[in-house]
C-alpha cells in the first residue's frame, strides 16, 4: 500500500484503519468518518506510519467518540502525541 492509499472500515463497532495515515491520504477519509455511527474501538494496528494530519484526524475521532478505545501505535504516533502534549486519549493535557 502506498502512502497515498489509506483505507478505513467499520467492523462491528471497530473503526479499522489500514495504510499510512499521512496528509495526502486523509482528505478522502474525512467525509466517510464524519458519517460513522457508534464506534467502540479506533484500531491503528495496521497503520505503519502517522503524521500530524493523521493525529488530527484520530484526535477528532477520539473527541467525538470518547468511549472508543485506541489500539495500535504507528511510527510517529508517540512522538507527535508528546510534542502536542496530548494524553493517552489524544486530549490536551491540563
Amino acid at each position: 500500500m502506498t502512502d497515498s492509499a489509506a483505507s478505513v472500515e467499520l467492523q462491528d463497532g471497530r473503526l479499522v484503519f489500514d495504510g499510512a495515515l499521512l496528509r495526502p491520504a486523509l482528505a478522502a477519509l474525512w467525509p466517510r468518518l464524519a458519517k460513522a455511527g457508534a464506534i467502540s474501538t479506533i484500531d491503528l494496528t495496521r497503520v505503519p506510519r502517522i503524521d500530524s494530519a493523521g493525529i488530527a484526524l484520530i484526535g477528532w475521532l477520539a473527541d467525538n467518540h470518547p468511549q472508543a478505545a485506541l489500539t495500535g501505535t504507528p511510527a510517529g504516533y508517540e512522538e507527535l502525541r508528546i510534542a502536542y502534549r496530548l494524553d493517552d486519549h489524544l486530549r490536551f493535557e491540563r
